[in-house]
This record gives C-alpha cells, sequence and structure tokens, in this order.
C-alpha cells in the first residue's frame, strides 16, 4: 500500500482535529485578551460545531460537482484563512465570524479526505489506509489540551492557529502532488431544500446539545434548540423519501452494513466522546492535577491508537467485521467503565496502562468501523457515505459531552454535592454503558460481511487450500 496518500490527508485531519479542541485549555487568557468571560467564549466553540453541521451534508455533492482533490485543497485554504483570522480576532464577534470560517473549512476536510482515500485506494487495502486515517483524529482531541496549554503559557494563544498557517501551506502544496486527480461527476443539482433542512436539523441538534453541555447560554435555550433540530430532522427524512436526488441520501440505510457501522458508530462514539470531557474533570478537580498534569497522562490514549494501525488488519483477516467491532466495543467499554473506579490514590502508572488499552481498542473499533462504511457501497455511493457517515459523527460527539455533562449536574442537584466522586463514577458507567449497545447492529451482521475488504473469506479459502493439500500429501 502507498502509505503517501493517507499521510498526506492525516496531516490536515490532524491539524483540524487538534484544533477543534486546542482552545479549550486557552479560553480564560483568549477572553482577557479580547475584553470577554470565558464562558460566553465558549460560544466561539458552539461556533465551529455549528459550521460543521451545516456544511458537512453538502460536502458530498461539492466533492462529486468540483472534484474531490480540488475541494480538499480549498478546504484546507479556507481553514488556514479562518486561522489567521482567529489570531488576528480582537473582539468577540470577529473571533466568533473566524471559528465559523474555520468551521467551513473544516467540515470539507474530514469527510472529503475519506473520500479520495475510499475512491484511490483498492478495497483489499482500505484496512490500512484507513487506519493511518484514523490516528489524526484520536490523537489530536488528547494532544490538543496540553499543547494548547503549553503554548499559551509559554508563549501566545495566538500562535495556536498561527501554526495552522505553514501546516496548512505544507497541505495544499504536498496533497497538489500526492491526490490522484479525481473527476467531477456532472449531472445532479444541489438540492437546496434538503440542503436548508439538513443544515438545520444538524446544526440545532449540535448546538442545542453543546448550549446544554457548555452552558454559555441557558440550558432551556440548548433544549429547546435540539428539540427544534429534532423536528426539522424528521421533515428531512420526509423530504428525502421523495426527492430524486436527496443531499443526504437515506436510501444507503437498506445497505445492512452500512447501517450498522453508522448506528453501532453513533452509539460507541458518544460514550467516547464523553471521556474526553470527564476525564480531565475528574483529574484535576478530585485528584488536584493541574491542567498540563492531566494532559501529558490522558495522552496515553494516543499511544494505543498508534499502537493499534499495526493491529487492525490482522484482526480483520483472522475473524471478520463483525467479531472484530464486537470485541472492540465490549473491551472499549469495559476500560471506559474503569475509569469509574479510579481514586487519587490510584497509582498514576495504573491508570497510564488503563488509557494506553482504551486508546488501542478504541482505535481498532473506529478503524474497522470506518472501513465498514464503505465495505459494501459502490464508488459513486461513497460520496454520499462520507457525508452521513462525518454528520452522524459530529452529533454523536456533541452527544457524548451533552449527556457526559448532564450526567454530572444530575448527580450534583441529586446528591447536593457538585462533581462529587459518585458523580463520576455514575457517569462513567453510563457512558460504558451506552457504547457496549453498540454491538446490537453488529450481532445481526453475516460472519462474512466486507469480506472483499477484510480478507476474512479469503484467508478462509486459503486455510481450506492448505487442509485439502495436507490431506492429499498423506
Amino acid at each position: 500500500m502507498n502509505r503517501t496518500l493517507p499521510l498526506v490527508l492525516a496531516v490536515a485531519l490532524f491539524m483540524e482535529h487538534m484544533d477543534s479542541t486546542v482552545i479549550a485549555t486557552s479560553l480564560p487568557a483568549i477572553a482577557e485578551d479580547i475584553g470577554t468571560s470565558p464562558v460566553t467564549l465558549k460560544l466561539a466553540l458552539t461556533t465551529y460545531l455549528v459550521a460543521l453541521a451545516v456544511f458537512i451534508p453538502v460536502s458530498g455533492w461539492m466533492a462529486d460537482r468540483f472534484g474531490a482533490k480540488r475541494l480538499f485543497r480549498i478546504a484546507i485554504g479556507v481553514f488556514v484563512l479562518g486561522s489567521v483570522a482567529c489570531a488576528a480576532s480582537d473582539s468577540l464577534l470577529a473571533f466568533v465570524l473566524a471559528r465559523f470560517l474555520q468551521g467551513m473549512g473544516g467540515a470539507m476536510m474530514t469527510p472529503v479526505a475519506r473520500l479520495v482515500l475510499v475512491r484511490a485506494t483498492p478495497k483489499n487495502q482500505l484496512i490500512s489506509a484507513m487506519a493511518w486515517l484514523t490516528v489524526p483524529a484520536l490523537v489530536g482531541p488528547v494532544a490538543g489540551p496540553p499543547l494548547g496549554g503549553f503554548i499559551t503559557t509559554y508563549f501566545s494563544w495566538h500562535w495556536i492557529f498561527l501554526i495552522n498557517l505553514p501546516i496548512g501551506l505544507a497541505g495544499i502544496l504536498l496533497s497538489g502532488r500526492v491526490l490522484p486527480e479525481i473527476e467531477p461527476e456532472p449531472g445532479t443539482k444541489l438540492d437546496l431544500k434538503g440542503f436548508v433542512l439538513s443544515g438545520l436539523a444538524a446544526s440545532g441538534l449540535v448546538f442545542g446539545l453543546s448550549v446544554i453541555s457548555l452552558p454559555a447560554l441557558p440550558p432551556s435555550v440548548g433544549v429547546a434548540t435540539a428539540v427544534f433540530g429534532v423536528l426539522i430532522g424528521w421533515l428531512y427524512v420526509r423530504h428525502a423519501r421523495a426527492a430524486a436526488a436527496p443531499v443526504l441520501d437515506l436510501r444507503l440505510f437498506s445497505n445492512q452494513a452500512f447501517r450498522a457501522a453508522i448506528i453501532g458508530g453513533s452509539l460507541f462514539r458518544i460514550g467516547v466522546g464523553a471521556v474526553p470531557f470527564l476525564l480531565p474533570l475528574m483529574l484535576q478537580l478530585r485528584f488536584g492535577m493541574t491542567p498540563f498534569q492531566s494532559g501529558l497522562l490522558t495522552f496515553a490514549s494516543a499511544l494505543g491508537a498508534i499502537a493499534m494501525k499495526f493491529a487492525a488488519s490482522t484482526a480483520l483477516r483472522a475473524v471478520g467485521f463483525r467479531y472484530t467491532l464486537i470485541c472492540a466495543a465490549v473491551l472499549g467499554s469495559m476500560l471506559i467503565a474503569a475509569n469509574a473506579f479510579f481514586t487519587p490514590a490510584t497509582p498514576h502508572g495504573t491508570i497510564f496502562v488503563v488509557l494506553v488499552a482504551a486508546g488501542f481498542f478504541r482505535s481498532l473499533f473506529f478503524t474497522s468501523n470506518n472501513a465498514l462504511v464503505f465495505a459494501e457501497i459502490g464508488n459513486r455511493e461513497a460520496a454520499q457515505a462520507t457525508a452521513i457517515s462525518a454528520a452522524g459523527q459530529q452529533i454523536s460527539i456533541a452527544m457524548g459531552v451533552a449527556v457526559g455533562g448532564g450526567i454530572l449536574e444530575a448527580a450534583g442537584y441529586i446528591t447536593g454535592t457538585v462533581l462529587g466522586p459518585g458523580a463520576f463514577v455514575s457517569a462513567f458507567l453510563i457512558v460504558a454503558f451506552v457504547s457496549a449497545l453498540a454491538i446490537v447492529p453488529f450481532l445481526r451482521l453475516p460472519a462474512d460481511t466486507g469480506s472483499a475488504v477484510s480478507g476474512h473469506r479469503q484467508k478462509r479459502a486459503e486455510e481450506q487450500e492448505q487442509a485439502m493439500a495436507a490431506e492429499r500429501s498423506t
């Protein structure tokens, strides 16, 4: 497999995934510099997520219309422009608008990168390629907080965004040389009504869930907005059933493998999405660690994610998608639950080992699941699959943070103790249970699902041939 292609795509995705979390530890410094409060500045975090939710649904259509390679390079450029605008911001309004511009670029980078990879990679090499592409999505969120704290402490918060300039320019140049030319596919017109409905539905859900979990506004606003998003989503479903070429084609859910990948992946991601929110809070507020110390410890999961890339292909070839995903979901969920039993007296080495193992199985799950999305989907449907998958990811991540925050709030209300030890125990056990529910859609998959990608069927055929040869020789 040519590793240059996924590595070039992965560099851009690392920049996007890291940037989405890196400002969390720098909010106080940014807020003080531009004359606002850290709570109010959380609107910038929400604005970024809203931009992703609005423009991800149309990413598939744009890739087909203008060419995936061209759109990917433009997306990096937009993201870099947004980064420079963030660094130059001197007011809340300017910063929020700059983050929205960044989100427009980020909304195109991730799904289009996955689309380029799927269309340029033979199916029997897709697992290895996805392993390289998945790592930045797992490393970025855990690397972001300690890196953001380091840059803000020893340099200036402006460099959090300015560092994207050389990385982005290198990404544009390298992708121009390495990425294959994928011709546009003219024909279908933009489903404008579907674009408006899907954008309102996804942004309403993401904004509402973000406000609930990061209360820069009253929680009632978040609940009302999330309900609005659900209602508009129902209108979109009705529209998509009647439209000839909807912006998100829900008919793909008739494919069992695709359906299981989206539903199972979303459930697992809700639990996983809560951990980067819950764990640093527990380490800092309950265990007395500094943000930098907790960031260094939680970075352990990135080591497990990197180690996984050597195991995914072997596991899938040995037992196939169904058993790999079931095992990864069960073990990954158990390791999420293990966080509930950490105490201030737990040795840091023990926490480190648990987090490395959690990163390994989490990465194994997502590498396998991301490949399953495309395992039985044709190239012409790949653009739609990437858009639906990316939209589902953003909504489930927002739900994870909202669920984690909601459990902490509920536990504090019931016990009368804000962020007590019991609150974190309950939160980790509940989100672990939600993650474990991911196995349900995989249980009904045939054992040879996606065998052209996993190589599982070919392995069984080789073993049978070897057994027959051994019988003949005796």
